[in-house]
C-alpha cells in the first residue's frame, strides 16, 4: 500500500513538471506525457505496474519529439 502511494505521488509530480515544461516550451510530447503520467495512476493498481508504466511514460518525450 505504501509503495503504491509513493509511486503515484512521484509519477504525478513528474507529470506536473512535464505539463509545465510542455506548456512553456510549446512542445506537444512532454505535455501529453505529463497528462498521461497524472492520469494513469488512477487506473493502474500495483506498484510494479505503476513503476513500469511510469518509467516508460517519463522516458517517452526524450524519444518522441513533435
Amino acid at each position: 500500500m505504501a509503495a503504491t502511494l509513493f509511486f503515484s505521488f512521484v509519477m504525478s509530480a513528474v507529470g506536473m513538471a512535464y505539463i509545465v515544461y510542455g506548456r512553456r516550451q510549446q512542445k506537444f510530447a512532454p505535455l501529453i506525457a505529463g497528462i498521461a503520467l497524472c492520469l494513469y495512476t488512477y487506473f493502474v493498481d500495483g506498484w510494479m505496474w505503476l513503476g513500469g508504466i511510469g518509467i516508460v511514460l517519463a522516458v517517452a518525450p526524450f524519444f518522441l519529439d513533435f
